[in-house]
């Protein structure tokens, strides 16, 4: 199944085949967590777990048996990538599938036994390590993200340093736990070492093994419909309107729908990095984070309250200069993988941190507060934090349409062409990040101020995730998606009071990524439909006589 997919995503950008991955990943996380639940699972141990004394070492027999299992695993594979006909063909379709395919060798076999042997390994780690972490989706999960740091140690090509790798990685993430137990601010340092590891790893393997193979070869630019310009700008009045008036039609929900904008920033930022520059960010919430600490120490430290909120956006912004390095280095899924370890070392070593969310692990972040005009109030906030929303919207429109949004147009189709052309793909690359982190280091930075104190929990490495899916689910446009996945997120949830449906949500998000990254070279169906509905009404306008009387009408005047 997964390999139908996958040929499915051939010819999509490199981004949007993220997106379906994520949509994967989401969907089978969101059917395990309604089926077995939230909490973690204890699984009985199944391998005997008497313990013999190894080099001054107490070891356990069902540790030997999976080290063993490893090993022999580990042999096999490079025994059978070596001298096995199939092996050797798997190897060749990574480097070039028409060359295969002339020695009379099916590229799609290969692939589906790639995926065969990767799922079978994958099922049987889990297996071996469910009895000692227990049951639980996301922290298995993790497991795959830690297994690509030994897979970067083995350069990803060297199934024994990738062994060795793996090794080194479990044995330091189990010793610094004797190292770090005298200084609690590194607590998080043992949970964090594999996401460190590779993290580093990344960033200092050479960069030709970290573009993907696909990332040469030109995507088909996806195929958009574009509104007629009544139809734009009727909406986009209507839009205005219903925002303006939502403080007077929703009650006591009113905290909801600002929610809703605010969130509005973290899509905007997003949709200029990935459908703009064609550039994967899975840190998002790692910015949101830093913006809302900062933000809330610049507010107690007695800055005005929009001098701290400009401020909280600017810290954000070096931030956004570390995650754009592995940018410059490295494209679509090693890129991917970055951010997201780079997202988790935030949220496991800088969060419990003092100087990010205080001594207690929770900040009080104020409301506005003007002489003579009632901002603090929840009608108020909704106002300022619509502001915001706008003025970032406009920003993000002039980028889109200035020199700054060609370059990143040009960056997306073809970064090769953008260089031969003069253009500085390093200084562009950085520039997009620290523009996307600044408007999520704002939301941030709202998202306190609407709930009065923030700590780490709302920006947790897998929100990042989520919200990337939800962006690949609210259209192909501008502007106008960033406040439909705001709705989607913030909006529908609070109106469903049946917990079997807001449980699938992740479902179907996911599905649903997986169907707009499928359907991206394509465009949307919704707007095709809408652009064709006002092109019909346009032409029965012009042929009706009412059209012709008035015409008339006019020329005998």
């Amino acid at each position: 199944m997964l390999e139908r997919l996958a040929r499915a995503l051939r010819g999509v950008s490199l981004a949007m085949s993220i997106v379906a991955t994520i949509g994967i990943l989401l969907a089978i996380q969101g059917v395990a967590v309604m089926r077995y639940g939230p909490r973690t699972l204890t699984m009985p141990a199944y391998l005997p777990t008497r313990s013999i004394r190894m080099v001054g070492v107490n070891v356990g027999l069902d540790q030997i048996i999976t080290f063993l299992v490893a090993l022999v695993a580990a042999t096999g594979l490079y025994l059978f990538f070596r001298y096995s006909r199939m092996g050797v063909a798997m190897r060749g379709v990574v480097d070039d599938p028409d060359l295969l395919a002339l020695n009379r060798v099916s590229p799609v076999r290969a692939r589906r036994w790639a995926w065969f042997l990767g799922s079978s390994f994958a099922a049987l780690s889990g297996v071996l390590i469910a009895p000692v972490l227990g049951l639980e989706a996301f922290v298995l999960t993790l497991l795959v993200v830690q297994a690509f740091g030994a897979a970067a140690i083995g350069r990803f090509s060297s199934l024994p340093l990738t062994y060795l790798g793996g090794l080194a990685v479990g044995v330091g993430a189990s010793l610094s736990t004797k190292f770090v137990a005298s200084v609690p601010s590194l607590r998080g340092l043992p949970s964090s070492f594999p996401f460190l590891v590779l993290f580093v790893t990344l960033l200092v393997l050479p960069r030709r093994l970290l573009v993907d193979s696909g990332a040469a070869v030109a995507s088909p630019p996806p195929h958009t419909h574009s509104l007629p310009p009544r139809v734009a700008r009727g909406g986009l009045v209507l839009g205005a309107g219903v925002a303006l008036l939502v403080p007077w039609i929703v009650g006591a929900r009113l905290p909801v729908y600002t929610n809703a904008v605010i969130y509005v920033l973290v899509f905007l930022s997003l949709r200029l990095l990935v459908r703009t520059s064609n550039q994967v960010s899975l840190a998002h919430a790692g910015f949101a984070a830093v913006g809302a600490a900062a933000f809330a120490h610049f507010t107690h430290a007695g800055l005005p309250w929009p001098l701290a909120l400009l401020a909280a956006g600017l810290v954000g912004v070096p931030v956004g200069a570390v995650v754009a390095i592995p940018a410059i280095r490295m494209s679509g899924l090693y890129l991917a993988i970055a951010t997201f370890g780079f997202g988790i070392l935030l949220e496991q070593l800088i969060y419990p941190q003092s100087f990010m969310f205080g001594a207690n692990g929770s900040l009080a972040v104020p409301r506005p507060h003007v002489s003579g005009v009632d901002l603090a109030s929840d009608r108020g906030f909704y106002y300022v934090a619509l502001t915001v929303a706008v003025l970032a919207s406009v920003v993000v429109a002039w980028i889109h349409r200035s020199r700054l949004g060609r370059l990143l147009r040009g960056l997306a189709d073809s970064p090769t062409a953008l260089a031969t052309h003069g253009a500085d793909t390093k200084v562009t690359l950085v520039i997009v990040f620290c523009i996307s982190a600044f408007l999520a280091a704002l939301a941030g930075a709202l998202f306190g101020a609407l709930t009065g104190s923030i700590d780490g929990t709302p920006f947790g490495s897998f929100s990042s995730i989520y919200w990337l899916a939800i962006l690949a689910v609210a259209g192909n446009g501008l502007i106008a998606p960033a406040f439909v996945a705001g709705i989607f997120i913030a909006v529908v949830p609070a109106y469903i009071t049946n917990h079997t449906i807001i449980d699938l949500f992740p479902v179907m998000f996911g599905m649903s990524a997986i169907g707009n990254a499928i359907m991206s070279t394509r465009g949307s169906p919704f707007a095709g439909w809408l652009q064709g509905a006002s092109i019909r009404s346009a032409g029965r306008a012009d042929r009706s006589p009412v059209r012709d009387r008035m015409i008339i009408q006019e020329v005998a005047a």
